[in-house]
């Protein structure tokens, strides 16, 4: 066994959703009719074996999987190392911090947007920002995770001395006008930004595609897995959405219609499908010293927009939605 095993499982332990982690317990229980040491049990040789968490155990849905279904899946402990290999610590700093990114991507970048720091000085801009015709900011710490230090704001809240202050109490360092998405994705779900995920893969100077999944927001202004929203599998050649909308939470249902507004997500069609796909290859080539990156596209009436691109790339939102393990589209880079 690896050493490493030890540290990802300490790890494991401290990052623990232990909330989370007793609701899928008991959900496995029910469905499998297996005694909880049981299934504690097959989690702890599952996570030493298989290099997953704790919680993608039951994401995963190991407990219903034999050997050979489990080791196609790729958890937490392998992506770490094989996103380290392809992105590493040097490069990977653009993709970590959104005022970087934005700046390195200006090119592809339509949004106003600016840090903290340029908004003390240039009043200019700061009014621009403050007057956009979504007539709303989206606030942000540049380090943030997951959908995490984001806020949406309405700028006839604000002046530009409240808004500074504001940011500055929230410990907010960047402020970008809010992006307005296509009709067709409003109508899906209101509540937030839907983006687009699609992971590419640089290999001898080509770009490879290894998926694309479409993030429904659902009552939330953030459209991430880990806030309780749906992703669904895209058809990466027709930009047509082939599979009902699946969460994070395994006791929940996957959805073919949106719970809240009952539209449709299984056949959902992307709007600019060709002109996602060039705007992804372009910005995969732009940052050619991370071979892995999994970039966040928002879709607007005018065509697509370059939102972020991530380093750690979700191994669930690729997985999950696809229903199957997709470790072997990874190995065969290593």
């Amino acid at each position: 066994m690896k050493l490493s095993r030890i540290f990802y499982f300490i790890y494991y332990i401290k990052k623990l959703d232990k909330e989370k982690f007793y609701l899928f317990l008991n959900y496995a229980k029910n469905e499998t009719g297996k005694t909880k040491t049981t299934l504690l049990f097959d989690v702890l040789i599952s996570v030493f074996i298989f290099n997953i968490s704790i919680l993608e155990y039951y994401q995963f849905r190991f407990f219903e999987k034999n050997k050979s279904e489990r080791k196609k899946w790729a958890g937490t402990g392998f992506l770490y190392e094989y996103q380290l290999k392809m992105n590493p610590p040097n490069a990977r700093m653009i993709l970590e911090d959104k005022i970087k990114f934005l700046n390195h991507f200006r090119p592809f970048i339509k949004r106003l947007y600016a840090d903290l720091r340029i908004l003390k000085t240039d009043h200019n801009l700061l009014n621009k920002l403050l007057a956009n015709s979504s007539n709303k900011l989206v606030l942000k710490g540049s380090r943030g995770q997951v959908g995490t230090e984001v806020e949406v704001i309405s700028c006839k809240d604000y002046f530009p001395a409240t808004l500074i202050e504001y940011m500055l109490e929230r410990k907010y360092d960047l402020a970008e006008e809010y992006v307005m998405q296509h009709p067709d994705l409003m109508a899906l779900s209101p509540s937030g930004l839907n983006t687009v995920r699609i992971i590419t893969q640089l290999h001898e100077g080509n770009v490879d595609f290894l998926g694309a999944r479409l993030r429904v927001s659902v009552n939330s202004p953030v459209d991430n897995m880990a806030a309780g929203n749906l992703a669904a599998f895209i058809d990466i050649d027709k930009g047509v959405v082939i599979g009902p909308g699946v969460y994070s939470d395994i006791t929940k249902e996957d959805m073919s219609v949106h719970p809240v507004t009952g539209e449709a997500i299984t056949g959902f069609t992307i709007p600019y499908w060709n002109e996602v796909i060039a705007l992804t290859r372009k910005a995969a080539l732009h940052l050619p010293d991370n071979k892995s990156v999994g970039w966040d596209i928002a879709i607007t009436e005018e065509g697509p927009e370059l939102i972020e691109g991530n380093h750690n790339w979700c191994k669930l939102l690729w997985q999950l939605p696809a229903r199957k393990g997709l470790k072997k589209e990874l190995e065969k880079y290593l």
